[in-house]
């Protein structure tokens, strides 16, 4: 059961529940069948929300019923703002009033499905709790002031501390919840005002996945479809609570299960997935490594492998053999608590039932080698043969609805948009699809070297704000924050957070709903003064539904939205304040330099999303971002039912409003979609398969590591190719030597040679490259290679199992020990077994012992501002709590529904109610990581901005979270951590 505390208005609501659905059925809906009223009702997910489904029933039938003469009744078609998985969605607006919603039956994603999340979006039409105006913290209190003086004092600020300190001062966090128009047109913006420190949710969430599956076989993404997921005989989650966090997802699953396909899940809590399992596992939290291990030793000793598949296909695998075999039973059941037959059994039912597919999400990437946990998964799919095949593959599911676009196009550190990198080349390339000089852009930076420097994470920031300026590499410490659509209660170490916040020149927070940031800027902490000479501001965002532009879901199918309202209040489209912005900064001009500008809220101009797809159409050639144009996704919204709902192919059709023949394509034409959108390819629906021609979504494992290693090839062998490919063996990526050694060069046109010369496959602007290797010659651009399953270049080459930093086993912890204290390529030193080894001579495993690790739950999604701040959302669930098992509360005399302090070593004490449950075990406690608006037992009510205070506010798991992050990527170790829990005493 979910704690739940109904208050009068929650009793109000279930009365005008019962007296809406009486009315609505005898009233509005008089001829209505059930299958209509379900479909438009949304009836069954929820009372409070299917109760404001039938009033808008009601309003909507009276209008078409001749109530509302000369009403105008428009369907727009959008997707779902909250998780990955892409649920399209129908908004009926009524003279430009959103007035209700249906889920899309035709979608072959979601399959007319909806969560709680997503049957309560048309709240976004409301926006009753959103921030309304620009505001400014002024003696401690938010004042309204006007867009103009809030752009004008904060590009002057922004000006004045890049003149004093440095364009690397000021750090830019951006948004996963941006389209991917507006997360490329970001990257664009910080590097024009010269710097490299920007991020966005990713790193905090996937980024372990990015590195560490893109080392693995070429590129970092979720290899097949949540439908295809349909095609599996077996599916182990791992690390994934898809049943709350990804709710849809699972229609696919038990479609599976129908078919049956034998479901496994690991994980330290006892979840609503793994109530759909044939087996559940209970690991301790942060042993994936030994689990897997123990699963290949299984494989392995019974001759499970699929060594023709690992013969043609992987390099090293003969390495990870050896290391697998040393984890025997009794040395896996010491360290991840699991006994032999249970691994045994679960190693058995996915050799025996392949394909087989690997599901994970942040319970296995966000740890301290969060990179060598996704890595042993897909060394495992390897093993096995899994990859490259229907119904395998590693199904990583992702968090926000854009995450995979944001990561793909947007602000990323390390890359420019589509893993680019920073090499001159990179930025060459891109200058000119933007229409840049890249002199000019270099004059921008501090210098050369740090234009091509990897730029901070999201995850340090804190620390590039505290750490002194002489530990950073770069000129002076980070004096400026920019959230701009990002929560920082979803981040780790929050008494340090505080501390940063306060020792900031200027805070600038741009989103629909601030209120963590803003609370969390205003408070005064034991009585302290704020920093007088600090600046903040908040700007009002508007919501996806009030632009239009394109959004990926995990998947790597790419969705169009259709603006369904004009934005409210006076917020304004993200696009439309990066553009205004960069005027104030100087640089407006070059911003939309190859971009078409349109009239926006109120007449002013803001750059077009159709044209500003188009800039990333003409650059992205990476990772098959080419062939989304505009108008072959409109036609793919427009023509859902013609997908199937299995392979997401079409069976054929054409557009009739554009008579673009659909006919072979994936739904959403899921990168990569190579070649430009005249070359007609379908996108990609699995990655690596070699059983389907190039053209029609096939593929191999990416030439991205060389060609040889020690005097090992790392080509494909012979026998080992796509379908129809002119090359049966291994090649590398093509570029226009290798080209001109074929022989293909003249297959070029004049214009494709002029542009094609000196370049490769992904800086050839004029697609003639792919063109030529793909259609003419079957083979893939970018190579023909063997996956990795040593990867020479991170930190543990062969996977290796390494106890958290903060944990309640020092006797593994001599065993298993972190790794040295290092500095990294993201400007900070890292801390590992300086931190360990203090843990363990001061003994913190007997003052907490209690696992902590966090997650999510259905009714919230991310740092939950904008759930917390929906009324049909906040009535589910209205208190945050930790989860308990009975022994350890029946130990400290607690019972489920008091409040209960949970203190870490950070000295953090929070207050949560208690949920008394044998879902985790005695060592293991649960948090949601939705919460925020309390500070250690303290309601912030009073520091909220007017109008915009969530309604339901509680404390942040991340307040009390400690130190810790993976050494290749930054990410934060949220899922392990120690923790006591303490009985309040009156």
């Amino acid at each position: 059961m979910l704690l739940t505390r109904k208050s009068d208005a929650g009793q109000r609501s279930r009365s005008r529940f019962t007296s809406s659905l009486a009315a609505s059925l005898s009233r509005a809906l008089p001829t209505m069948d059930r299958r209509l009223f379900l479909k438009r009702s949304g009836i069954g997910v929820g009372a409070g929300i299917a109760a404001a489904q039938l009033g808008l029933i009601q309003k909507a039938t009276a209008a078409v019923e001749g109530q509302t003469a000369g009403a105008k009744i428009e369907v727009k078609r959008t997707v779902c703002t909250h998780c990955s998985v892409g649920c399209a969605v129908d908004a009926v607006v009524q003279n430009g009033i959103w007035i209700r919603q249906e889920p899309v039956f035709d979608s072959p994603i979601n399959l007319g499905a909806h969560c709680a999340k997503g049957a309560a979006l048309r709240e976004h039409g409301h926006g009753e709790y959103r921030l309304k105006y620009p505001m400014k913290l002024v003696n401690g209190k938010y004042q309204r002031i006007s867009w103009d003086q809030a752009l004008g004092e904060i590009s002057a600020k922004m000006l004045d501390i890049r003149k004093a300190s440095g364009p690397d001062s000021v750090f830019f966090v951006g948004s996963s919840k941006h389209n991917n128009e507006q997360s490329a047109l970001l990257r664009k913006f910080v590097s024009f005002f010269g710097t490299n420190n920007t991020d966005h949710q990713a790193r905090i969430c996937h980024s372990t996945t990015v590195a560490g599956v893109s080392n693995t076989w070429g590129y970092g993404a979720m290899t097949n479809s949540y439908n295809d997921m349909q095609n599996a005989k077996a599916a182990l989650y791992i690390g994934s609570n898809a049943a709350e966090a990804h709710p849809v997802s699972m229609l696919h699953l038990l479609h599976a299960k129908e078919s049956g396909c034998k479901v496994i899940v690991v994980d330290p809590r006892y979840t609503r997935t793994a109530a759909k399992a044939n087996q559940y596992v209970r690991i301790r939290s942060g042993s994936d490594i030994p689990f897997l291990y123990g699963l290949l030793y299984h494989i392995f000793k019974n001759g499970w492998e699929d060594q023709a598949y690992i013969d043609s296909r992987v390099y090293g695998m003969a390495q990870v053999k050896e290391e697998a075999l040393t984890w025997t039973p009794e040395k896996v059941e010491e360290a991840c608590g699991v006994p032999e037959a249970e691994v045994f059994k679960a190693a058995e039912t996915l050799a025996k039932n392949r394909p087989s597919t690997v599901v994970w999400c942040m319970g296995q990437t966000q740890h301290s080698i969060g990179n060598a946990m996704v890595r042993l998964s897909c060394i495992v799919q390897l093993a096995l043969g899994n990859v490259g095949k229907s119904g395998g593959g590693t199904n990583i599911f992702r968090g926000h609805d854009n995450v995979q676009g944001a990561t793909d196009v947007g602000p990323n550190p390390d890359s420019l948009p589509g893993y680019y990198g920073l090499a001159t080349g990179s930025w060459k390339h891109w200058c000119t699809v933007w229409g840049v000089d890249y002199e000019w852009v270099k004059k921008q930076f501090a210098s050369q070297e740090m234009m091509e420097k990897s730029g901070t994470t999201v995850s340090r920031w804190i620390d590039a704000v505290l750490e002194k300026s002489e530990f950073i590499d770069q000129e002076n410490s980070v004096k400026a924050m920019v959230f701009w659509g990002h929560a920082p209660n979803s981040q780790t170490r929050g008494l340090e957070m505080k501390k940063a916040f306060d020792k900031l020149d200027m805070l600038v927070v741009i989103d629909p709903y601030p209120s963590a940031t803003a609370a969390m800027a205003a408070m005064k902490v034991d009585g302290q003064e704020l920093n007088p000479n600090r600046a903040v501001y908040l700007l009002p965002a508007a919501t996806q539904f009030e632009t239009s532009g394109s959004v990926t879901a995990s998947n790597r199918s790419l969705q169009w939205r259709e603006k369904v309202i004009e934005p409210l209040f006076e917020s304004r489209t993200d696009h439309m304040i990066m553009y205004q912005l960069a005027q104030k900064l100087g640089f407006g001009k070059e911003l939309v330099a190859k971009i078409k500008l349109v009239p926006g809220k109120g007449g002013m101009m803001e750059p077009e999303p159709e044209s500003m797809l188009e800039e990333i159409n003409r650059g992205t050639w990476t990772i098959g971002y080419t062939g989304q144009s505009p108008t072959r996704l409109k036609a793919h919204m427009r023509n859902m039912h013609l997908f199937d709902v299995k392979t997401l192919k079409c069976k054929g059709g054409k557009d009739a409003a554009t008579g673009y023949d659909l006919t072979g394509d994936y739904f959403g034409l899921p990168w990569p979609c190579y070649g430009t959108p005249e070359m007609k390819h379908p996108g990609t629906s699995n990655l690596y398969d070699t059983s389907k021609h190039v053209m029609d979504g096939g593929g191999n494992f990416r030439a991205n590591f060389g060609v040889e290693k020690d005097g090992v090839n790392l080509l494909a062998e012979d026998g080992s190719h796509s379908l129809g490919a002119d090359i049966t063996t291994g090649y590398p990526e093509f570029d226009h030597v290798l080209m001109k050694k074929l022989g293909w060069w003249s297959e070029l046109t004049d214009a494709e040679k002029t542009a094609a010369d000196g370049k490769n496959w992904k800086t050839d602007l004029s697609g003639g490259i792919q063109r030529v290797v793909m259609k003419n010659h079957g083979c893939h651009p970018f190579g023909n290679a063997k996956a990795r399953a040593v990867v020479w270049n991170f930190p543990d080459p062969v996977p290796k199992h390494r106890e958290p930093l903060y944990g309640i086993r020092p006797d593994l912890v001599a065993k298993y020990p972190t790794h040295d204290d290092k500095k990294t390529f993201w400007r900070l030193p890292t801390l590992y077994k300086s931190i360990q080894d203090k843990n363990v001579a001061e003994k913190l495993h007997e003052k907490f012992p209690i696992i902590l690790t966090s997650g999510r739950l259905v009714e919230y999604e991310g740092g939950g501002e904008e759930t917390r701040s929906n009324p049909w959302l906040a009535e589910l669930q209205q208190d945050a709590f930790v989860e308990l098992n009975p022994k350890a509360a029946a130990d400290r005399g607690i019972r489920t529904g008091e409040y209960v302090i949970v203190s870490t070593p950070t000295g953090a004490r929070i207050k949560v109610k208690a949920l008394v449950t044998p879902r985790v075990n005695a060592e293991t406690a649960f948090i949601p990581f939705h919460f925020s608006g309390w500070w250690q037992g303290k309601d912030l009510k009073e520091y909220y901005p007017e109008g915009a205070m969530p309604i339901v506010r509680g404390e942040a798991v991340n307040t009390a979270t400690t130190y810790g992050y993976d050494s290749v990527t930054m990410m934060q170790e949220t899922k392990t951590t120690i923790c006591n829990i303490e009985k309040i005493i009156a």
